[in-house]
């Protein structure tokens, strides 16, 4: 229970701080970053495009269509933003990095549109 409670008062910290992201927005890189480190071979430190990567797959399972329109609710609207959420949860001990790991490595690195809206496809379970 503590360690929930230490979360959920370094999260308060940040936004209080930064003050550009909702709440849910920290929940979501934390649920997105289990959700990758889950799809490895074995767990390890994860790069920001495999944190992106695993960002966009994630937010489709969750959303499905609605993926952009959640993440734009939260105040993200492009990739640094995500970059900029897991540096705040960097600063307050909630995440670590890696010397080699920079803001600069999430700018960029794809379009919400092409690849929330776009990116979405809705399975046939009828099909063989």
């Amino acid at each position: 229970m503590k360690e929930i409670e230490s979360f959920l008062e370094k999260i308060e910290r940040i936004m209080q701080g930064q003050g550009q992201y909702k709440f849910e927005a920290y929940s979501f890189i934390m649920a997105a970053l289990h959700y990758t480190v889950t799809k490895l071979d074995k767990p390890r430190h994860v790069t920001g495009a495999e944190l992106l990567d695993g960002v966009r797959r994630y937010a489709l399972d969750q959303y499905g269509a609605l993926a952009r329109m959640v993440l734009n609710y939260w105040g993200i609207y492009e990739t640094l933003d995500f970059g900029k959420i897991v540096f705040a949860l960097v600063e307050v001990g909630i995440l670590r990095k890696q010397p080699n790991d920079k803001i600069e490595d999430f700018k960029d690195v794809y379009n919400f549109e092409q690849a929330f809206d776009a990116g979405y496809k809705i399975e046939d379970k009828d099909e063989p």
